[in-house]
């Protein structure tokens, strides 16, 4: 039986000379690092992208910062805070409709071009998760903060309790749990407002907020809170978000996915078109549901692309702000 002792002695002997015999180990060449692929031509004029109808009087608040000077993470901050504030968007903020408990809990998250990024998950009474979700990222060393946490710091950071139930969504939740089988619209359910933009220094920012799918179980968490899943921003590739069904994006972390095929040389459509082909092949329920991204590159070039038809966008560029419809992968045959 070998002697354990000098087992470990003869180790330590056999390492300490594959050391000496090659470099010390402050000398060891770094590993190396991943090509940088050339940026492309920033674009410079202020670009908004946002998911959803609800995105058109969003991006004119988000707009507005940009053609007064302000900063990418300022435009969409004050972009989405229009429909967390908005009683009529069911899908986010104030009015969002209810978890199966009747409880409001909301998810938000946000991105700048410094790769920083805040987000909060399972809040509720705050009317604006995603000025949270900011706090976070720039008075805290988290990424994230969730529920009882989450609202504790926003209280002690002069956010005003509220409730966020209005007389619509609790009438909408009672309906529901009388005839306890309600199939959802497949656009209507969880339309989350993500949002892009490029100021006019050429940086990129995001910004996701939902008051995610309606009569969920209590806790259920989507993928607008989670970077990678529902927002990524690389300001030297390019940003995109998501809305639709959360647990789908989060399996194939949608975001992120289409920021690094951007960064190989695909296009944002192209991205887009390969993130929804990405959840058709691997989920086989694909199609009972919906999932819309966005994605926008350096250069100022979109995507839009989503599983089902009905996928709506607002685009602000050129000094305009439209409404724009995806192409989607399911179509009628």
């Amino acid at each position: 039986m070998i002697n354990r002792r000098k087992f470990i002695i003869n180790t330590v002997a056999a390492g300490a000379g594959l050391i000496t015999s090659n470099k010390l180990l402050s000398q060891v060449e770094p590993e190396k690092k991943e090509p940088v692929i050339p940026s492309q031509p920033r674009y410079t004029k202020g670009l908004v992208i946002s998911t959803w109808k609800h995105g058109l009087a969003a991006n004119e608040a988000a707009r507005k910062k940009i053609e007064n000077g302000g900063s990418s993470l300022d435009a969409v901050e004050s972009g989405v805070m229009v429909s967390e504030a908005d009683p009529k968007v069911t899908s986010v903020g104030y009015g969002g409709l209810p978890d199966r408990d009747g409880r409001v809990t909301l998810d938000a998250s946000i991105m700048d071009e410094k790769g920083n990024c805040g987000s909060v998950a399972f809040i509720e009474h705050i009317m604006h998760p995603i000025s949270v979700a900011r706090l976070v990222m720039e008075k805290t060393p988290h990424c994230m903060i969730t529920g009882k946490g989450a609202l504790k710091f926003a209280l002690a950071n002069g956010f005003k309790k509220e409730n966020l139930l209005t007389d619509e969504s609790k009438k909408r939740w009672e309906d529901w749990m009388k005839e306890n089988n309600y199939k959802p619209d497949i656009n209507e359910i969880h339309d989350t407002i993500g949002m892009l933009a490029i100021d006019k220094a050429g940086n990129l920012s995001g910004a996701c907020t939902t008051s995610g799918l309606a009569w969920k179980y209590h806790g259920r968490v989507g993928d607008s809170p989670i970077i990678g899943a529902g927002l990524y921003v690389d300001n030297d590739v390019g940003a995109a978000c998501a809305t639709g069904k959360g647990e789908a994006v989060i399996k194939i972390c949608g975001s992120f996915l289409i920021v690094e095929l951007m960064r190989n040389g695909i296009s944002p459509q192209k991205a887009c078109e390969t993130a929804v082909l990405r959840i058709a092949a691997k989920q086989r329920d694909y199609s009972q549901f919906q999932v819309g991204f966005l994605a926008v590159n350096t250069s100022g070039e979109i995507g839009a692309f989503s599983l089902q038809k009905g996928f709506e966008y607002a685009l602000y560029s050129d000094g305009k702000n439209a409404m724009h419809e995806s192409d989607y992968f399911l179509k009628v045959k």
